[in-house]
């Protein structure tokens, strides 16, 4: 099954008993398989139409706005990348075009830090 940009997954929709994951396409997904999560496989069944504020969602090692990138690990892929929106504390891994993206896919982002300079190209710069 393919995702879309701007799908959202929740976990809560089928399984109220678990951490109550969601989260949220933010591009590619051609080649999504399953998330699994708290034990449980998330799929094309567990799309809502919009995110519900429902209490009793467990936060892991994966916070909220944490960007999975599978274009990070893996570059000939679909590019899935996901957004955490809440819950995850059973996040286990996603399984999409055959590889599966954990904690690890976390993009490398440094909130409220500057960026350093851009690195120096290594052949010579100027006009000939």
């Amino acid at each position: 099954m393919a995702l879309k940009k701007g799908d959202i997954l929740d976990e809560f929709k089928r399984h109220s008993q678990c951490c109550g994951l969601v989260i949220k396409v933010m591009g590619g997904g051609e080649g999504f398989a399953k998330i699994v999560c708290c034990g449980h496989d998330l799929t094309e069944e567990d799309l809502v139409p919009d995110t519900e504020i429902i209490r009793g969602r467990k936060k892991g090692s994966l916070l909220p706005a944490v960007i999975l990138d599978e274009k990070k690990l893996y570059p000939g892929s679909c590019g899935l990348r996901v957004m955490i929106i809440d819950g995850g504390a059973g996040f286990t891994e996603i399984h999409c075009c055959g590889h599966t993206l954990t904690a690890s896919s976390m993009r490398d982002l440094q909130y409220g830090k500057m960026r350093g300079p851009e690195p120096e190209p290594a052949a010579p710069a100027g006009t000939a």
